[in-house]
């Protein structure tokens, strides 16, 4: 088969490779008919994520056709159409019990194009497969689909959930990428007094106003006062960090108020000052993590439902062979205007 392969920082290629093959009785291969491009996938090629080693395929995040299933495989078949998960839970261990699978002991958590060959290809293996993938129903789309593999539940669980949104917050998202824009299109689930997105680009940030920011900065502009303007001097009660920079971070511990929330989503590849000196006596809450997809199924719900908008985020579509042409237009979105990306298997 055909799949985006990385040598190394900078460097991948649309290569042949070897077909998969069940490794395990839990395991299934799945035809790839979309797959998307995720900012980590950038981090990694940029050599932020230095555990995946050369030779492995990337990707995390698909919609296929299950064309083999192990023995010990109970919730699909051959022949289903499903979702495959940017995260696996063997569903055992501590951290699966308390559906953090995100933290998966038993050889789960994020492997695909991580630890293990991913999807970035035209079939793929994926272990724990009762818990990794999602039967869809017919009248989802691969396009709609493909994005609850990764950023809707990663915006959900870890930037919304984390940062504790209530009814009548005041919520600002920094970076007003694909993440971000999910931030602010389920943060508004929770009907939060305003939205502010911050963002260094003015497309992006007119994408934030379409999703539902209720006020736009851009991160030029003391983004900071602006925030302190709109909430009488208080600042923001929950900042979710959507870049994976030190400057965005550290802007989001300016912005937050007293008591508030800081929920960082970004994939950091330097490290970030902690201005102790003053957030510690302001009770601030920060969390960090790995999205744990158990939010997945009631959001698939809700897409079938026709109450979560996403098809509006994939602004180019391209065939699963012009994976390298995907990559550049993804990676220079400055320029391209691109939000998400989309590659689907001719005919599919």
């Amino acid at each position: 088969m055909r799949a985006l392969v990385l040598h190394g920082p900078g460097e991948s290629s649309w290569d042949e490779v070897p077909d998969p093959a069940l490794k395990d009785g839990g395991d299934v291969v799945v035809r790839v008919d979309a797959v998307t491009i995720c900012g980590t996938d950038l981090h990694i090629l940029k050599g932020d994520v230095p555990e995946v080693d050369p030779g492995t395929v990337l990707g995390h995040e698909a919609v296929g056709e299950v064309v083999e299933a192990g023995d010990d495989v109970r919730s699909v078949r051959p022949g289903d159409r499903v979702l495959v998960s940017c995260i696996t839970a063997c569903g055992r261990c501590r951290f699966c019990r308390e559906a953090r699978y995100g933290q998966c002991l038993g050889g789960g958590g994020w492997v695909l194009g991580h630890l293990i060959d991913g999807t970035q290809a035209e079939y793929v293996r994926v272990p724990h497969a009762d818990m990794s993938v999602h039967p869809l129903s017919s009248g989802v789309s691969n396009q709609d689909a493909v994005l609850l593999a990764d950023i809707f539940p990663t915006a959900y669980e870890v930037g919304v959930l984390n940062g504790r949104v209530r009814p009548g917050d005041t919520v600002v998202v920094v970076g007003a990428g694909p993440i971000g824009l999910a931030a602010i299109t389920t943060a508004r689930l929770f009907s939060p007094g305003r939205v502010i997105a911050v963002d260094l680009s003015p497309a992006r940030l007119e994408a934030a106003r379409q999703f539902g920011a209720d006020a736009v900065a851009n991160g030029s502009e003391d983004p900071a006062r602006l925030v302190r303007d709109l909430t009488d001097g208080t600042g923001a009660d929950v900042a979710i960090e959507a870049v994976g920079v030190p400057e965005s971070f550290e802007l989001c511990t300016r912005t937050v108020r007293a008591g508030g929330h800081v929920a960082n989503i970004g994939v950091h590849g330097k490290p970030a000052v902690l201005h102790l000196e003053d957030l510690w006596i302001k009770d601030v809450t920060i969390t960090t993590g790995l999205v744990d997809t158990s939010s997945t199924p009631m959001l698939l719900g809700m897409l079938a439902a026709g109450r979560l908008p996403t098809s509006s985020l994939v602004t180019h579509t391209f065939g699963l062979d012009q994976m390298e042409e995907a990559y550049g237009v993804f990676s220079a979105a400055a320029d391209s205007g691109a939000l998400k990306v989309v590659l689907e298997r001719a005919g599919a």
